[in-house]
């Protein structure tokens, strides 16, 4: 686990929560263990053309029409597997985290500053907040497609802390990435590494009272 504890005279104030991992699932391979049955074959397939790469430039703010002819360009026999990916986003987002979902839904509760800051392509986090509409109760969120940026860069984090008017010392930030949460440790926040619901709320006991 990594995590900083709270700085003398420096009370989290502002609570930042990550999504996907944190609050809602994420698996690519939840549709195309359907597309492609066999697992090498899967598993070859993510590694050299739907890649996690590729797809955080989604993230970063890149169309998915532009993504998907690059690939297309690369890899025309893959053409119809390529456009599944966008087609069937929907599944790969297969549940929410129900026990982190109440955590930040006590916090909101409380009275606590609670907002979101986000890897997400723009038009799937739109989707994203229809069906699971707990996205739209925090105070906001920074989504990463949106603004042409994604953590783990410094800049992504100012930014949030910018648009709403957060003193960083006094955010903790709540993500299952060592880098990301490392990122906001670099531009001065509190944070821990998300890895489960329980442990997060032995995690927030140890900065506010909860």
């Amino acid at each position: 686990m990594s995590e900083t504890p709270p700085p003398a005279g420096q009370p989290v104030r502002h609570i930042v929560f990550d999504i996907g991992k944190v609050l809602i699932h994420y698996d690519p391979n939840i549709p195309y263990s359907r597309l492609i049955p066999d697992e090498t074959e899967r598993a070859a397939f993510f590694e050299t053309v739907c890649t996690h790469e590729w797809n955080l430039e989604q993230d970063r703010g890149r169309g998915w029409t532009e993504a998907e002819s690059l690939l297309i360009d690369r890899f025309p026999d893959k053409a119809d597997l390529i456009r599944a990916f966008r087609q069937h986003w929907h599944e790969m987002v297969s549940h929410s985290y129900d026990d982190s979902v109440d955590i930040m839904l006590d916090l909101i509760q409380q009275g606590r500053d609670v907002t979101m800051l986000t890897n997400f392509a723009a038009d799937t986090f739109n989707e994203a907040r229809e069906m699971y509409p707990f996205l739209k109760v925090p105070r906001g969120v920074t989504v990463s497609g949106e603004i042409g940026l994604i953590k783990p860069d410094r800049k992504i984090y100012d930014t949030h802390v910018a648009s709403f008017d957060l003193d960083p010392s006094a955010c903790l930030f709540i993500d299952d990435s060592q880098k990301n949460v490392d990122g906001a440790i670099a531009a001065g926040w509190q944070a821990v590494l998300f890895t489960d619901a329980r442990t997060l709320r032995g995690d927030l006991a140890r900065f506010i009272s909860f």
